[in-house]
């Protein structure tokens, strides 16, 4: 009972009465250890509850989940809008207040960067810095047509914001065939840049669905290829551009030999890769990327995360 009568003015002197350990000890006349253990039983016990009445409680749950489930360091998560048109304005928006704390804290010296509406939404809504001595790279070859975002503009973008150097990938994201593949990577300048991009400090991409909603299938898929046909070899999308089975896999398709971007193994020896993504049609692909480590962080939605916590999933 006196231990328990403790716990109880401890905890009531910290939660309640905002006192500090130092404070709490020196009115009980205990050691600061002492009280921290208290405090630390009652919790334990459940002598004390501690509730939070916000709804962003949730995400922050949820988060913790994602991040054990998947063997992730980070997540973030933000309501799903009601209106789905404004969801990358949504994730863009969390994705650089994200992108904003990492940068400021680890101060990477290089910076790989994909494409995308996301990543668009991601640049405009950065807090402007001055890092002369970044780099910021593009991860992937780009597109070669569509007008709906031009692939330099996001690498352009990343850097103007950060006043860092911009190095763009000069390369369509798919080779004719396997054999072109391999002469364009054995030329020097193309060989160099693949393995700068595949020596960033840190990465940000989005992953790429099989529906029309996605660039990548209305623009970058070659004239030869549908995404019917990677469905049907077990494809649920793609990340830089190499097309995934539903464990995060690389498909046995040709166009994951003709793609000019970084090998997925080479990929995860990015110490810190961040993916920003969300909505139901990139629910699979999401999956699929954590479920293959590609992925060290995580940006999405509140249903997406419901949905990557299922059992279903």
């Amino acid at each position: 009972m006196e231990s328990q009568e403790l716990m109880v003015r401890a905890s009531w002197l910290y939660h309640v009465e905002g006192l500090t350990q130092a404070q709490i000890a020196e009115r009980m006349n205990l050691t600061r250890r002492r009280v921290n253990e208290l405090l630390s039983e009652a919790l334990a016990t459940g002598l004390v509850r501690v509730t939070f009445t916000s709804p962003l409680a949730e995400n922050v749950r949820l988060e913790g989940e994602l991040c054990k489930k998947f063997a992730l360091t980070e997540a973030m998560i933000v309501s799903t809008p009601a209106d789905e048109t404004l969801l990358h304005a949504v994730l863009g928006r969390a994705a650089a207040a994200f992108l904003d704390r990492l940068i400021d804290v680890h101060r990477p010296r290089s910076i790989g960067v994909g494409w995308g509406s996301t990543l668009r939404e991601t640049v405009h809504q950065m807090t402007r810095s001055h890092m002369p001595d970044l780099e910021v790279r593009s991860m992937m070859g780009g597109l070669t047509r569509g007008t709906e975002i031009n692939t330099f503009d996001i690498v352009r973008g990343f850097a103007a914001v950060l006043d860092a150097k911009c190095h763009y990938f000069a390369a369509p994201i798919y080779a004719d065939g396997e054999a072109s593949r391999a002469l364009i990577i054995e030329q020097p300048v193309f060989k160099e840049f693949l393995m700068k991009a595949a020596s960033v400090d840190l990465s940000f991409l989005s992953v790429g669905d099989l529906t029309k909603k996605s660039l990548q299938v209305r623009y970058g898929l070659p004239v030869s290829v549908d995404s019917g046909e990677l469905a049907a070899s077990g494809a649920v999308g793609d990340l830089l551009g190499h097309y995934l089975d539903e464990r995060g896999d690389p498909v046995d398709h040709p166009l994951n030999r003709q793609v000019i971007s970084p090998d997925l193994e080479s990929y995860r020896m990015i110490k810190t890769r961040v993916i920003a993504s969300g909505g139901v049609h990139k629910r699979r692909v999401i999956s699929a990327a954590l479920r293959g480590k590609l992925a060290t962080a995580l940006v999405t939605d509140l249903d997406t995360a419901r949905w990557l916590l299922s059992a279903e999933n």
